[in-house]
């Protein structure tokens, strides 16, 4: 019976991080589980969301700031605003020529690569053009 469980607050936690394309934190997915199901944990969120990334059904994105859920599973990389915090999918594919090329150059047999961008989105430059914070 408790393997049920599991696997329904699972299901929650998969749908919460696939219905929002904004890169939410563990508390913001939480939330959302939480609006769904009210006697859900936190701890069970956490939990949750590390057997989904470990069975690579969601991934992880590591910021300065926090880490963020992404439910896209292919390889890509990610912006960073450092004025709002908002994190986007950087419109570049994923160069596997460099996972080549350090392999060949040091015989380090990489799995990936992580790419963040940091700086300042579109809408923070323009408020401080306007002269907002």
């Amino acid at each position: 019976m408790k393997t049920q469980r599991n696997s329904r607050q699972r299901q929650l936690v998969l749908d919460a991080v696939n219905a929002r394309a904004d890169h939410p934190t563990a508390d913001q997915i939480y939330l959302d589980v939480r609006a769904k199901d009210d006697k859900i944990s936190r701890g069970t969120v956490y939990r949750n969301l590390g057997v989904l990334e470990d069975a690579g059904e969601i991934t992880q994105v590591n910021l300065p700031t926090a880490d963020c859920y992404d439910y896209r599973r292919d390889r890509h990389y990610h912006m960073f605003c450092t004025g709002c915090g908002k994190v986007i999918d950087a419109p570049l594919a994923y160069r596997e020529e460099i996972d080549t090329q350090v392999e060949e150059e040091t015989g380090f047999h990489v799995q990936r690569h992580l790419v963040l961008f940091e700086g300042i989105c579109p809408e923070c430059s323009q408020k401080k053009e306007n002269g907002g914070d």
